[in-house]
């Protein structure tokens, strides 16, 4: 709905490391070298090229995004021209989404349910911020006494319900994917220390009900914010029709109308 129905779709993704291991004693250490960079981003805005598919929807589009820990988040579905398909702004568990075209506006709704009616993945706005630092999902720290080394040098170790997944980098280690339940997210082409590729897929009973892949461009970290940046106020419309989360589902990606 917001993101655009186009024919292109999203390459094949890598396969996480299965099958024969060998325990790794120092996870701890590699883990610490691996989110020394992410782990200290408290503000993050980009540009993401998403491409993919959700359902049977296959999606392209420019998200501009801004973070802010622990939990605030600015999304704008750009437009090739005209006013932004969607904004949605999130402080914790509340969101608003606006449809500028339309003057529909959805209030005080949990972010990561519109984001799924939305792009088919439910992230709110403090998991959205970890993912595309490059620190995967936040959450249970992973148990590294558990930790296992792969053939092809992988190393993995369980996080709560899911699991957090190194690889040797340059001068040391970089999270390559993590899982969270259903959802897992990839990264490719490191750049400068972060990942420049971010893949992200939930599954249902072994379905793929959502497969994306963000190319970030224009990252700027830990910069000052300015506190309007979360402020939905001056983008509401003068005369707002009232959007409901159901009709927000049904006429996304994962609904039956469109």
């Amino acid at each position: 709905m917001a993101l655009g129905i186009v024919t292109a779709c999203a390459p094949k993704p890598p396969s996480l490391p299965a099958g024969a291991s060998t325990s790794f004693p120092d996870f701890q250490s590699a883990y610490s070298v691996a989110t020394a960079a992410c782990g200290r981003v408290s503000t993050i805005t980009l540009t993401a090229n998403l491409s993919g598919r959700a359902g049977s929807t296959k999606l392209r589009g420019r998200v501009d995004a801004g973070f802010a820990s622990p939990a605030r988040a600015r999304l704008e579905g750009i437009a090739p021209f005209g006013r932004p398909v969607f904004i949605l702004v999130a402080d914790g568990d509340r969101g608003t989404l606006v449809l500028p075209r339309d003057d529909r506006v959805l209030k005080d709704a949990p972010p990561q349910q519109i984001v799924e009616a939305l792009a088919g993945v439910p992230l709110d706005a403090a998991s959205l911020r970890t993912i595309v630092a490059g620190c995967g999902f936040p959450g249970a720290a992973p148990s590294g006494d558990r930790a296992r080394r792969f053939a092809n040098g992988w190393v993995s170790a369980p996080a709560g319900d899911g699991t957090v997944y190194l690889h040797p980098a340059a001068g040391g280690w970089s999270i390559v994917a993590a899982s969270r339940g259903s959802l897992t997210v990839l990264y490719a082409d490191e750049s400068g220390g972060r990942p420049a590729t971010v893949r992200l897929r939930a599954e249902d009973q072994g379905r793929v009900t959502a497969d994306l892949t963000l190319r970030l461009s224009d990252v700027d970290v830990n910069t000052t914010l300015n506190p309007r940046t979360f402020d939905i106020g001056p983008d509401l419309p003068a005369r707002p029709v009232p959007l409901t989360l159901e009709e927000l589902r049904r006429a996304g990606p994962l609904g039956a109308a469109r």
